[in-house]
Formats: structure tokens, sequence, C-alpha cells
């Protein structure tokens, strides 16, 4: 997956044309209106999800963005696909991340909903990411249990996904989990085989501190607490220490998202030298905005 390229262009037209500035939640987002998951973002049966490197995207930076989807928070997908992923995609691309694959994930509560994990494959290209992130079902669930299952990231991440960039360049890739409550403490492994079915890893009950550790072996691990829910919980700073950070609208996402893969990738080295094309700047000069 992922071989196709980002063009705002295209992308703008297809905004127009599909109306996602107007269009309600439900038009969007047509798995709400079916009151279910979408088949191929259904995590059951499925071994692993790949980001690989192809002649379009030689060097693929593989990105799993996990998005909390119960109650209010059902509002971050219906911003990115007004708004947020173009910019997203744009400024990696202007900035030198021109081989991004993303990968969408909703994140419900293992314990009270009928979807608590919906995966996307790993892309690149405009089309096919409007494509899976409109067919996440918001299903806006979640309970009075003090969380929502963010661990659940951490599982897939660690036991179901394969990147280019970790096994040919030992390379990390990045997995953001945004969200506004505190993440559950354990997922049991009868939760974990009722949601993966045949593929689930694993034969002990596992943890909220193990799997994120896990998951750290071939990522930058990040969560964004957006505050118009509780307050911080502690046990996020006290895990991820600045790798937790908040913010106070959802409007400050995308470039957030952005500042910190830049950041890093200078920092150890990984941006390109080569300067992005005249035909790419022409296409992104009135998208990209930091």
């Amino acid at each position: 997956m992922g071989h196709a390229r980002y063009s705002t262009l295209n992308r703008s037209v297809r905004s127009k044309a599909m109306n996602y500035d107007s269009a309600s939640v439900d038009e969007i987002f047509t798995q709400n209106r079916q009151r279910r998951i979408h088949d191929a973002m259904d995590p059951k049966d499925v071994s692993k999800r790949e980001s690989c490197d192809s002649a379009e995207h030689p060097n693929t930076v593989p990105i799993q963005l996990y998005l909390d989807d119960t109650g209010s928070m059902g509002s971050i997908p219906h911003f990115l696909i007004k708004e947020g992923l173009p910019k997203l995609m744009g400024n990696l691309i202007q900035k030198g991340i021109k081989d991004a694959s993303l990968m969408f994930g909703a994140i419900g509560d293992h314990e009270c909903d009928q979807y608590p994990l919906q995966i996307s494959q790993f892309e690149s290209g405009d089309a096919e990411l409007d494509m899976w992130l409109t067919r996440t079902y918001l299903e806006g669930g979640g309970g009075g249990n003090n969380g929502e299952s963010y661990l659940l990231a951490w599982y897939f991440a660690a036991n179901h996904t394969r990147t280019d960039s970790f096994e040919k360049r030992h390379k990390k890739g990045y997995v953001f989990t945004v969200g506004d409550e505190p993440c559950l403490q354990n997922l049991p492994i009868n939760a974990v085989k009722e949601i993966m079915g045949n593929t689930a890893m694993g034969q002990e009950n596992f943890t909220r501190d193990g799997l994120l550790e896990t998951a750290r072996l071939q990522n930058h691990v990040y969560h964004i607490h957006i505050n118009h829910g509780p307050h911080l919980d502690n046990w996020w700073e006290q895990a991820l220490g600045k790798n937790c950070i908040q913010l106070d609208n959802k409007e400050e996402l995308a470039n957030t998202i952005v500042k910190i893969i830049i950041e890093n990738e200078k920092n150890n080295g990984f941006i390109p030298t080569a300067e992005v094309s005249t035909e790419q700047n022409e296409n992104q000069k009135e998208d990209i905005i930091l």
C-alpha cells in the first residue's frame, strides 16, 4: 500500500466536489448511517498492516495516527477531512518528508464498545487517505470506566504492523494517539481475541506499560491530549514525558504532528537535502501553513 503521491491540488478539487466544508458528519462518514464498522477497517483476522518502500516512495516514513472516536472526540476526524489532513500531508512534503506513509486507527473502549478498534491501510495518496478516513465509523461510545483503550494502538503497532523503514533501515516510525481521557490500565487476552480473531497475539493479559514499551521498540510514541475533556491524567506525563503534548483546540493538531516529525527527523539527520520540485510547490503553496 501507499504507492500513490499526495497532491494538494487534486485534493482541493475533490474536497469541493464532495462538499467536505459544509456536509454533515453523517454525510461524510457514511458508516455512521449504517451503525457499523466498515468491513475493510475491521481488525479481526488481520495479520499485518505494511508500510512498504516503492519506486514512488523509496524512503517511507510510517506514521500511525489513532483517533479517539468516543463522545466529542468524534469531531477530530471531521476536522481532518475538512482541512487538517491536507495541511498535515502538504506540510510534511514541503518540509522534506516526501515519502510519508500514513495509517489511520480509530480507538474506542474495549470494555464497553462494539468496535473498540478500526484500522486502515498505510497510504500516501490523497484519494486513498480520504477514502480510509471517511470509512471510519464514529461509534461515539465509551463508558463511565475512567478511560479509553489507547493501549490498543500500542498493541496493534507492536504486533500487527511491518515497515520497510525499520526492517531495511533500522529507522523507527511514529505512533500518535489523540484523545481526551485517561488510558485504561489493562487489556485482557480475551478482549484481544474478540477484537483480533485468529491473529490475536499473546497468551496472557496485557498492561498499558508493557504495551507502551513494546510499541516503542520500533516507533517514536506520542500522545496528544485535547483539552476539552477531563484534565490530563498524571500517568500520561509520567509514562511519556515530553512525548505527551496538550492542545487547547483540535485546529492545532495537524501542525503539531508535522512539527514533531520534522524536528525528530532533522535531529536524527533523516531530512532529505533535495529541494521540493517547483511543480510540488505550485500545487501546495496555498495549502501549506505552519
